[in-house]
């Protein structure tokens, strides 16, 4: 668990590294962010927001560059422009996560834990598979939890046995995480591009073996046997059943990821919808009625989806699969690259979604 005071500035410029690169950017766009991104990176917080100030004057409306401003303004001591920043980006572009959870951040700062509770049940509502949204929850709830138990302690000491021990476990596990310190900022990814299964390349062919040396002379019989018949070299052995499986399976489960990426981006619900299992637990206790009518909403109203898949590895656990890989969605004008993991389960001889999460 992350605790609330340390870490959650740390979250905002790791998103700012990491959320908002879109791959149908322009290169000048993209060297754009990137420079920004480094000063943020170099602690330049006052450099970077003139910087994004100045791009900003020719695409005010540009998603990534007022990401990287309300970042920039944050780390320079301005949160109330970085509230009115990720505010503003929250109505302009709904379906991103990433301002409300940096929302989140800024009030958890002010010690504003119901705005921050209610920012991030927003992101995840906006996308239920974003994890980050999701720690950074239980986190504010822990804190929520700590400040409730204060205020029982405070209202009836008589208590004191059945509380102090709950208040003692939260605190403590918010010590355990200031001694391990937060995970250092991931680099900026790059832009994403399709996945495409190449061969494997032909093993080189073996060397041949050396002649072998001619035996010492000794001193032949009269009559010389003749020479026995050169023993054939065995057989390779057949590879292994089941790495032969587990690479059918493999391949299998890369099939239905990209078929569920094919489906999502020509918005055929009914292919992308079946691409999950029953057993398919909605993220933010939605119901799976609801979670798929919201699902609809937000795709059948877009008038155009692309889903790139890349860097995709599969590992295979007899029935179970594990999908992690990079994926590049655009829709309209909003492009986001982000880490993506699926977890699959084989029924009816089908690879089927049963838990996907963003992030991480």
């Amino acid at each position: 668990m992350k605790q609330v005071r340390r870490t959650l500035p740390r979250l905002l410029r790791l998103l700012a590294l990491t959320a908002l690169v879109g791959t149908g950017a322009a290169q000048a766009q993209a060297n754009d962010y990137a420079e920004i991104t480094q000063l943020l990176k170099a602690g330049k917080a006052a450099e970077a927001l003139t910087k994004a100030d100045q791009r900003l004057s020719a695409t005010p409306r540009d998603p990534q560059l007022r990401f990287l401003k309300g970042v920039a303004q944050a780390d320079s001591g301005k949160p109330a422009d970085a509230v009115a920043t990720f505010t503003k980006l929250t109505e302009d572009y709904p379906e991103l996560p990433e301002p409300y959870n940096n929302l989140a951040v800024l009030y958890a700062n002010q010690n504003q834990l119901d705005k921050a509770r209610t920012a991030l049940e927003m992101a995840i509502r906006t996308n239920p598979s974003y994890a980050t949204a999701h720690e950074n929850l239980g986190d504010i709830y822990a804190k929520l939890a700590s400040q409730a138990y204060n205020k029982a302690l405070q209202l009836d000491a008589a208590n004191a046995t059945s509380v102090k021990p709950k208040l003692a476990l939260i605190r403590e596990l918010f010590s355990a995480d200031i001694a391990k310190g937060a995970k250092p900022a991931a680099a900026a990814p790059a832009p994403a591009v399709v996945a495409t299964q190449r061969p494997a390349p032909a093993p080189a062919p073996a060397a041949a073996p050396a002649p072998a040396a001619a035996p010492a002379p000794t001193t032949a019989p009269a009559a010389t046997a003749a020479a026995p018949a050169a023993t054939p070299a065995p057989a390779p052995a057949a590879p292994d059943a089941a790495k032969q499986e587990a690479a059918k399976d493999a391949k299998e489960v890369t099939a239905a990821v990209q078929a569920w990426a094919a489906a999502w981006a020509a918005k055929d619900m009914k292919a992308y919808l079946a691409a999950y299992g029953k057993d398919f637990d909605p993220p933010g206790r939605m119901t799976r009625a609801a979670w798929e009518k919201e699902r609809e909403a937000r795709i059948v109203g877009k008038s155009k989806i692309t889903v790139q898949v890349s860097d995709l590895n599969v590992s295979v656990n007899g029935n179970k699969a594990t999908a992690r890989f990079r994926q590049a969605y655009s829709a309209d004008s909003l492009n986001v690259s982000s880490r993506k993991t699926l977890d699959l389960v084989e029924s009816n001889g089908r690879w089927l979604i049963v838990r996907e999460a963003t992030g991480g």
